[in-house]
């Protein structure tokens, strides 16, 4: 029975990060409360409170979650994409996914929020980005190194240029909810290394 009540309550848990991370990627973290997601679960505000202590441990919940899967999406581009170009793609086809889908990255939306956050959060947020300038420094290294990427200067700017540039292209198609906005600024980036 234990266990029943265990996988049960990891289950709910799961389900308020589902919410959560929704709710923070469409409207902000600041946008929404307890009440709502609680509302969205069909619980009380106090068993979302059992799972997660307060707002702020429920927010770093989300940003350990989505940059895991973050990870393990960059990763699945390593292993299912060789060329350094394609990787690129991929790379830019997460950001079109989550912007069909009718909500913006999750770190990206909390970046906008970032002074009001606490410094948990805060400092998750940094290190998505700082993991993902990384993964893309590398991705640019190979490509110049091979031939398959044309830039000029460092590396660690370029892939801080490639993050700017589509967490921008995000926010710019969103109130237009028109995607073409988005996949004609990555095709203007994509462009600009070959």
């Amino acid at each position: 029975m234990a266990e029943t009540q265990q996988g049960r309550d990891a289950g709910t848990a799961q389900r308020a990060l589902d919410v959560a991370e929704a709710l923070a990627q469409t409207r902000g973290f600041n946008g929404f409360s307890y009440a709502h997601v609680a509302a969205g679960l069909g619980i009380t505000k106090a068993s979302l409170h059992y799972h997660f202590p307060g707002k702020a441990e429920l927010g770093e919940a989300l940003i350990t979650r989505y940059s895991e899967r973050f990870a393990g999406a960059l990763a699945r581009i390593d292993d299912e994409r060789p060329a350094a170009r394609d990787r690129l793609e991929a790379y830019i086809e997460l950001y079109a996914d989550v912007l069909n889908g009718r909500r913006m990255c999750l770190c990206g939306m909390l970046a906008a929020e970032y002074e009001t956050l606490p410094a948990s959060m805060a400092d998750a947020i940094i290190r998505f980005f700082d993991a993902n300038q990384a993964w893309l420094t590398g991705v640019l290294e190979g490509g110049r190194a091979d031939g398959t990427l044309s830039f000029t200067g460092d590396a660690g700017e370029a892939a801080q240029a490639v993050i700017g540039t589509l967490e921008g292209a995000m926010l710019i198609a969103r109130p237009y909810h028109d995607l073409s906005r988005f996949h004609a600024a990555a095709r203007r980036l994509l462009d600009g290394f070959t």
